[in-house]
């Protein structure tokens, strides 16, 4: 198992960056794929970025691409999302997320496990 804990969340105004930071409780590195998503009110938790358990590739949503950028330090055992050009609309809880498997995964019921979330509001 491990335990993940996000940090790094706060309010921007629109235009400006962000850096979450997810602490994990043991090695992610060539163990668990890792991704953010996040959720808004009244909306389901979305994907966002994802990074393969063997480090190599980086997968993006759409809405994101060319703005935010996951990497993982192994020796710090974290995982962080840079935010860059935020939008109101990316305001919404971040999630960081572990699973077992080799590939990319999209949806959130595919992760074995989360975080307790991270509030990220970006003013118009």
């Amino acid at each position: 198992q491990v335990q993940l804990v996000e940090s790094g969340g706060g309010l921007v105004q629109a235009g400006g960056s962000l850096r979450l930071s997810c602490a994990a409780s043991r090695r992610t590195s060539s163990t668990y794929g890792m991704a953010w998503f996040r959720q808004a009110p009244g909306k389901d938790r979305e994907f966002v970025a994802a990074l393969r358990r063997s480090g190599a590739g980086t997968k993006y949503a759409g809405s994101v691409n060319g703005r935010f950028t996951i990497s993982r330090d192994n020796a710090r055992n974290t995982v962080y999302l840079q935010m860059n050009s935020l939008k109101s609309e990316d305001t919404a809880v971040y999630y960081c997320a572990a699973h077992l498997g080799s590939g990319y995964y999209y949806t959130w019921n595919e992760y074995d496990y989360w975080g307790q979330g991270t509030q990220v509001t970006v003013s118009s």
